[in-house]
């Protein structure tokens, strides 16, 4: 099952050439662990156990090569941007993505990749450039801005909305000073002229903070596809034991709410609040039913395989009587 991974994780994962031959290996043994797949080479002399890195999401092993990438550079290392950057914040990405480490690099030199790093030519301001983890990377809103330029909509909006989470929401309360400012801080990056510059304008509108998970931004997109535009997120219900529940989508119109059912949710402890799955599905159980009674609203569930398209999705929402206006 893939798991989430830990900066300082991250960096005591990678083994250097020494390292592995320190545990007792020859090099012919190092070329053949390599070669059998027993050693996942995730940079140049940098790497780490395969049956680690198969467990591990993207985000993970994006966190790995970019720790790899640091120990093998001089002085004060890259600026790390792009989806290097957004693994250094925390960032969702949603796939399929390529595993290359993006940097920054300010010159007159194109855009170029070598050995696994992909050297980005980007104008970036001193207030662009902070550090994460003690390396270098672009700033919150210059990293969510590059993504925009690069990644299809779906990977936009899930890091767009995690990105205004982690600066205007704290529980379930958002502070809308800070969103207006976010958004104000990514729309004065987009310059005329500049490639992917609309979708970059686009998100810094469309991302919403209250969006939990991934699956929830991805889901809100297909939703707006669809031309559902009076959804609402994350609403808060009290149930008869006293409880406050959370819904994470609202159809006003047809009395429903929506439930993104993520397997996640049930499956990884760091995303569960129950001891094990079996206990997680039973306090759900008890939620919807908390839910539903108290409101007397339907509760409409899909997982990742009605996402992939605002078809699949408007199909699972048409079978229980939900539909856009008009």
């Amino acid at each position: 099952m893939s798991r989430r991974l830990s900066f300082s994780d991250a960096w005591d994962l990678v083994r250097s050439r020494e390292d592995v031959l320190d545990s007792g290996l020859t090099e012919r043994e190092l070329a053949a662990a390599v070669g059998v797949g027993r050693l996942m080479r995730v940079h140049r002399g940098a790497y780490v156990d395969a049956d680690v890195w198969d467990e591990l999401w993207p985000e993970g092993r994006q966190l790995v090569r970019v720790c790899a990438v640091r120990r093998a550079s001089p002085g004060g290392g890259p600026v790390f941007s792009h989806l290097s950057a957004a693994a250094l914040w925390g960032l969702p990405l949603v796939g399929p993505i390529r595993d290359d480490v993006h940097t920054a690099i300010r010159s007159r030199r194109h855009t170029r990749t070598e050995a696994g790093v992909i050297r980005h030519q980007l104008a970036l301001d001193e207030a662009d450039i902070v550090s994460r983890h003690g390396l270098r990377c672009t700033s919150l809103t210059r990293t969510v801005f590059d993504l925009a330029r690069l990644l299809r909509p779906e990977a936009v909006a899930a890091a767009g909305d995690a990105a205004l989470r982690l600066v205007s929401v704290e529980g379930h309360a958002v502070d809308l000073d800070a969103v207006a400012a976010w958004r104000a801080e990514v729309e004065g990056l987009c310059a005329a002229g500049l490639r992917g510059v609309r979708r970059a304008r686009w998100i810094a509108a469309f991302a919403d903070g209250r969006a939990q998970l991934p699956g929830e931004s991805v889901s809100r997109l297909q939703l707006h596809r669809l031309g559902f535009r009076d959804v609402d997120l994350q609403i808060p219900i009290v149930g008869s034991d006293g409880a406050r529940y959370f819904a994470d989508f609202g159809f006003l119109r047809s009395q429903a709410f929506g439930e993104f059912d993520g397997e996640d949710k049930y499956r990884d402890a760091d995303l569960r609040t129950a001891a094990t799955a079996t206990d997680a599905v039973m306090a759900e159980k008890h939620r919807e039913d908390e839910i539903r009674g108290v409101t007397g609203w339907r509760v409409v569930r899909w997982g990742s395989r009605h996402i992939r398209t605002p078809d699949d999705l408007g199909r699972r929402l048409a079978a229980f009587g939900i539909r856009p206006p008009g």
